[in-house]
């Protein structure tokens, strides 16, 4: 495996941020910092040895009616159907890489599911349950940290829902 707990003090801003969040809130588990970015869920899995879909992706989206951001948190092996988010949260638009930093203050690719600049309206993929232990980027590409599930719901506040493509047989 080639991920090390790291102290934040030596690390990018992003990756420090999700660092003081996850203690201000009694995560018991620090980030780790990879030696290999984890731009992609499947990046991610081979770094830390787990099922791609242990990996909780973070897709970002722009609600057309008040360009807010809307992060859709999902397993990396679903594909997010932009049509049932829609359906929630309203009509949506992309995100291009600019949006995303300015809103989330996280690049893509390390975009974490807390401690963004300005708080995104969120839904947690219900498919992410399938697993006891899943893995989020922690604010840089090359940090992840451990969760369960039901923690990312009481980390985000963020309901869960059915956001992903339905799977073929």
């Amino acid at each position: 495996m080639t991920a090390a707990a790291t102290p934040a003090v030596e690390r990018p801003e992003g990756f420090q941020r999700v660092v003081r969040a996850l203690a201000e809130r009694g995560h018991p588990h620090a980030p780790r910092w990879l030696e290999v970015s984890a731009r992609t869920s499947q990046e991610a899995a081979d770094a830390l040895g787990v099922a791609v879909g242990q990996i909780a992706k973070s897709v970002v989206f722009r609600r057309l009616a008040d360009d807010r951001a809307v992060l859709v948190v999902a397993s990396g092996d679903r594909r997010v159907d932009e049509a049932r988010v829609a359906a929630q949260v309203g009509a949506l638009g992309r995100a291009d890489a600019a949006f995303v930093k300015a809103r989330t203050g996280f690049s893509i690719g390390g975009v974490a599911p807390l401690a963004h600049a300005e708080p995104p309206l969120t839904l947690i993929d219900r498919t992410l349950f399938r697993f006891d232990e899943i893995w989020a980027a922690a604010g840089h590409p090359n940090g992840v940290f451990r969760l369960s599930p039901q923690q990312l719901v009481e980390l985000t506040g963020a309901p869960v829902a059915d956001v992903v493509q339905e799977v073929a047989g």
